[in-house]
């Protein structure tokens, strides 16, 4: 599977270990950034990874801050995009299952590592059930074309005056 991984600062201590998770479960992993702890504004990275899911260009994304909440605020403006803020492996098993999620939004000063490392197992772990389900997302699909939520196009990260994006 394709993941493509971002964070701000916030996350930046707990993405290392993760990404080689991902690798070590044969997984192909694509990370936008940010590569420091230089402060850095997470909405950049959440438009990067949940654009690129929307577009098709990754199955799946994982977005990384301090809580998880700023992310999954932004990453959800994204047509199409079922960003979960996961804080346990029953909250992945069932965000999988039950809302299809297509990015997982961790709080890496919220939640520990290794922690992180099993909700992202799970989350990866678990299919997409439908039947009942089905019709919610879609009520849900139907809302996001009437308020005109869209897909935006790629972006070029910024880069602040020290040099991180």
């Amino acid at each position: 599977m394709k993941i493509m991984i971002g964070n701000d600062h916030g996350g930046f201590a707990v993405k290392g270990p993760i990404v080689e998770r991902l690798k070590d479960l044969g997984h192909e992993v694509i990370d936008v950034g940010c590569h420091s702890e230089a402060i850095v504004r997470y909405p950049h990275y959440a438009r990067k990874v949940a654009g690129a899911v929307a577009r098709g260009e990754a199955d799946r994304g994982i977005l990384l801050c301090s809580t998880g909440i700023g992310m999954s605020v932004a990453a959800n403006k994204v047509r199409s995009i079922r960003a979960a803020l996961v804080t346990s492996t029953t909250m992945a098993r069932m965000t999988r299952r039950h809302n299809d999620s297509n990015v997982l939004c961790l709080g890496g000063r919220i939640t520990g590592l290794f922690e992180l490392l099993d909700i992202v197992e799970t989350w990866l772990a678990h299919d997409y059930e439908g039947g009942r389900h089905a019709i919610s997302l879609g009520l849900i699909d139907a809302w996001e074309q009437e308020v005109g939520l869209g897909v935006p196009d790629d972006i070029d990260l910024p880069v602040n005056e020290k040099g991180a994006s």
